[in-house]
């Protein structure tokens, strides 16, 4: 989150642990671990920079 926030990056956080909705998303995709980033329907597992940097283009 820090990193999308430095780089002026508008997202949207949802916590795991305090939102059962958003477990509910996370496992009905079949992730079964965090952080997961989705940009523009590509999902990034775990905290790859560099691959989050290029679904950004940045």
């Amino acid at each position: 989150m820090e990193f999308l926030s430095q780089k002026g990056v508008e997202f949207v956080e949802k916590n795991v642990r305090a939102d059962k909705a958003a477990l509910k998303e996370l496992l009905d995709q079949g992730f079964q671990s965090t952080p997961v980033t989705i940009i523009d329907g590509q999902s990034v597992v775990g905290f790859d920079q560099s691959k989050i940097m290029e679904l950004l283009g940045l």
